[in-house]
């Protein structure tokens, strides 16, 4: 094969990239990428109930911040420390 030929062959390869990327860049096209990850229960059962369509769906409402109280983080304290403590008898034991 000459060299004319090879350049030739280039050449017709860049013309059709060049459409390619013409009719790509046009915006007729554009792709719309999934989100990485699982999806949303609600946005999931919203997809399968309205099919192949995409409906909005509202977002949920936040669910109310549980807060401890003294006690209870005294509690949670003490039951690990008691825990800790178990685990170096064991560790000690050994």
């Amino acid at each position: 094969m000459a060299i004319s030929d090879v350049l030739a062959s280039i050449d017709q390869d860049i013309a059709r990239l060049q459409q390619a990327r013409a009719l790509l860049a046009d915006g007729s096209a554009t792709v719309t990428r999934k989100k990485a990850g699982r999806p949303k229960k609600v946005a999931a059962a919203a997809t399968k109930k309205a099919g192949p369509v995409a409906v909005a769906v509202a977002k949920p409402a936040k669910k109310k911040k549980r807060n401890l109280s003294p006690e209870g983080r005294k509690r949670i304290a003490e039951a690990v420390k008691r825990r800790w403590e178990a685990q170096k008898k064991a560790a000690a034991a050994k």
